[in-house]
């Protein structure tokens, strides 16, 4: 007895002892990782650690309360593209940063003609035993092959949807082995990627390869849901719940409960569960819920109700999740004035934001930490902003979760690939590969994130990339999802299909002409661009749409931007914008702020009074030309020259008698939409005219400009114009209230000055004013 006290306490010992070796490896392990050295961190770097990296369960609208993340350490090799499953490992990576990333701790990249694996082991919990396992991955770009324990248990093809295998009869004793093979062709394929190339430049960025979502385990019974399509009805104060998933036949009951914080306001049950003649059986429950005086959602107040969904077999709870909604209705409509408008719950809303692009510099596709996920969508509300273009890139279901929360409209591109077509072109052909594997994927984003009460407008196609089969495609997503508005093509080659006319414009702001059936929005502009030392992907050689040296030139070209987009609100009917953009993105600094979130480059509450006055009710009146330009037939003589005049000469009583007279506009034949008065061929040139106003001036004074490159306009010696870059056209300009006091009736001294850098050169102004109507 005594001996076999001393054998146990023995072998107690030795357990004590390995199990702190182990423990003592493992904390070694995780000392020794850090991120690669990578051209630039955003401080949320400094939160992630190798033993719990975003840790927060990922699928906010299907939740469970037992689960497993395998986020952490795995072992990775990088192998040929048709070679077996590598006996050698060549180090460790952090799982969900893409191998590319720093925060990855390996950043290396992976060509088309190569493999990447991935291995690591995990323990089933105790607790979990007779019940089915799945094994879900939030996203892996592009297709991966799963194996638990040297059993393959699937594929997916698809880089940005979530994606699931029940891994029970794989599963043996003890510790299991998961490994990930995954292929990825970036830019020689054609399948939906983004912004990713082989060789970034400009707008193209580092590709992505492997895992960039969170992977993990989680236990169901065999009758349990596997998706949920949540229906708010607006109008009828109610919410339809669906589900499908697998059971086993017998009789089921599904009930729905609608939470107001903690308190049940709601439920609804049934048990008319179709059962297929599918093994195994699926069920497709579904229920309606009223909600008598249901609370809307909206980015003023972004009110989420929670569910609570039991599916019960044979008297039995097999499956409970949690889940939430937000009461809202999107639709065009026709205002009050008369123009197609977008409407949020009943009433029209200009929508205003940002693209936004969703790269981070430590971690590509994937956010260091679930706080910097939140702090894009908290500064976008923060700076004034109602709306942003998830640009060609579908982000992890936490994002759209806090936007969600936080009351944020969302945009939601498709991501792009295959093939371009310029504006005037024709739709591409597809391969039947190729558009299959498109809509498959555009089909998984719908379903996978439609739920979410943020999203509002479905964009397939983004600047003719990719875009084939426009007007099927368009019907395609609103079949799919005829709760939201569909932007068919934003910017570039439009076909009349769709909700909307979307146009691209930089760097000032444009509205296409009004239609009867659409809305007409501006899908992008802006696109300024600052480098701020310290803080960009590379020292030199950074690029933007227009380049600026100093926070006040970004800022007054920002405002002017501004000052041109509010009067298009009103009768013109512009019923949407989105400016580029939210971050800097590597070597593009058109970014508000820095691409490591460090630096706004405008101040935040400038910006928030400068959008405030674009939800206010657009102006109501109509254009008067008060001084008409050169493209309405204007052939009045101004005096102009050619070589640096005094520094005064702006000023109303500046001899100009030696200068030039000739009519405008000013420039060379060739320049789009130019209509040539007087040739101008030379670098630089200084305009005055005087005009006589009437004693009724407009409330609202606006200049009419066409401008190549970098106008200033004054009036009686007052600055009331710095617009920067080019146009391609005329383009109209809100005056502030500084600037529309420059004028006065009567006589009044306008000045310009005009510089040519390269390409048509060309200046020409007028004058309209909007007639406010009672």
């Amino acid at each position: 007895m005594a001996g076999g006290l001393r054998s146990g306490w023995l072998i107690h010992g030795i357990a004590l002892l390995v199990a702190a070796l182990a423990v003592g490896l493992a904390e070694r392990q995780a000392n020794a990782w850090e991120p690669a050295h990578g051209p630039l961190l955003t401080r949320w770097a400094a939160d992630v650690t190798p033993d719990a990296p975003l840790p927060e369960y990922p699928r906010p609208q299907l939740v469970r309360s037992e689960w497993q993340s395998l986020n952490g350490l795995w072992n990775y090799a990088i192998s040929g593209g048709q070679a077996e499953r590598p006996t050698n490992w060549q180090g460790e990576i952090l799982v969900p940063f893409p191998i590319e990333s720093a925060l990855s701790g390996v950043m290396k990249r992976v060509t088309p003609e190569e493999r990447l694996w991935y291995r690591r082991s995990f323990t089933v919990p105790a607790g979990w035993n007779g019940r089915r396992i799945q094994l879900h991955f939030g996203a892996v770009d592009w297709q991966a092959t799963v194996f638990v324990n040297g059993k393959e248990v699937g594929e997916h093809k698809g880089g940005y949807d979530p994606f699931s295998f029940d891994i029970t009869a794989a599963l043996g004793d003890g510790e299991q082995e998961l490994v990930v093979a995954v292929s990825d062709p970036t830019d020689a394929g054609t399948q939906p990627r983004g912004k990713q190339v082989r060789r970034p430049e400009g707008i193209y960025y580092t590709p992505v390869t492997g895992i960039w979502q969170t992977v993990w385990i989680e236990p169901v019974s065999q009758t349990h849901m596997t998706r949920l399509l949540i229906r708010p009805d607006f109008d009828g104060s109610a919410v339809e719940v669906a589900a499908t998933g697998p059971g086993t036949g017998g009789p089921a009951t599904f009930e729905v409960e609608v939470l107001d914080g903690d308190e049940v306001v709601a439920r609804a049950m049934t048990d008319q569960i179709i059962s297929t003649r599918s093994q195994p059986p699926q069920l497709a429950p579904r229920v309606t819920v009223k909600l008598p005086a249901a609370k809307s959602w909206s980015p003023d107040s972004p009110h989420l109700y929670g569910l609570r969904i039991t599916l019960s077999e044979n008297g039995r709870v097999a499956d409970r999740v949690e889940s939430y909604f937000g009461m809202r209705k999107i639709e065009i409509d026709t205002a009050a004035d008369g123009v197609r408008r977008v409407f949020l719950n009943g009433k029209p809303l200009f929508q205003y934001g940002p693209l936004d692009q969703g790269f981070w510099p430590d971690g590509l596709y994937t956010a260091p930490t679930d706080e910097a996920l939140r702090f894009d969508i908290e500064f976008t509300k923060r700076v004034g902003f109602n709306m942003a273009r998830k640009h060609v890139k579908v982000e992890p279901a936490r994002w759209y979760h806090w936007c969600d929360k936080l009351g944020l409209l969302v945009w939601q591109d498709m991501p792009s690939g295959d093939r371009s077509i310029g504006p005037n072109d024709p739709d591409i052909e597809r391969s039947p590969e190729s558009a299959r594997q498109f809509e498959e994927e555009l089909r998984e984003m719908i379903d996978d994130f439609g739920n979410h009460p943020c999203i509002v407008v479905w964009v397939p196609f983004n600047e003719g990339w990719g875009q084939y089969d426009t007007g099927r495609i368009a019907e395609f997503v609103k079949t799919r999802d005829p709760t939201r508005l569909v932007n068919s093509v934003s910017g570039w080659a439009d076909r009349g299909v769709g909700d909307m006319h979307d146009i691209h414009h930089y760097p000032n702001a444009a509205v296409p002409p009004r239609e009867d059936v659409r809305a007409v929005v501006l899908g992008e502009f802006g696109g300024l661009g600052l480098p701020v030392k310290g803080h960009t992907w590379q020292s030199e050689a950074n690029w933007g749409y227009r380049q600026f040296a100093s926070t006040g030139d970004l800022t007054d070209a920002y405002l002017t931007l501004l000052q041109g987009l509010r009067p298009m609100t009103g009768s013109q009917g512009l019923a949407a914008a989105v400016y580029t953009q939210t971050t800097d993105v590597e070597i593009e600094v058109n970014g508000l702020l820095t691409y490591d979130r460090a630096v706004c480059k405008i101040d935040e509450e400038l910006l928030r009074k400068a959008h405030a006055p674009l939800y206010s009710p657009p102006p109501a009146g109509r254009h008067l030309t008060i001084l008409p330009t050169a493209d309405k037939g204007a052939r009045d003589d101004w005096r102009y020259t050619t070589d640096k005049p005094g520094e005064d000469w702006m000023q109303p009583g500046f001899d100009d008698l030696g200068w030039n007279k000739g009519p405008g506009g000013f420039g060379t034949e060739g320049t789009p939409a130019a209509v040539i008065g007087t040739e101008w061929n030379t670098p630089t040139i200084w305009l005055r005219r005087e005009i006589d106003l009437p004693g009724d001036l407009p409330a609202d004074l606006l200049l009419r400009i066409h401008y190549d490159e970098d106008a200033e306009v004054w009036v009686n010696g007052v600055r009331v114009l710095r617009a920067v870059g080019y146009t391609t056209d005329y383009e109209v300009f809100a005056l502030g209230n500084e600037a529309r006091a420059a004028f006065r009736p009567g006589k009044n001294l306008v000045a310009i000055h005009c510089r040519q850098a390269g390409g048509g050169q060309y200046i020409d102004l007028g004058l309209e004013g909007l007639e406010i109507l009672p």
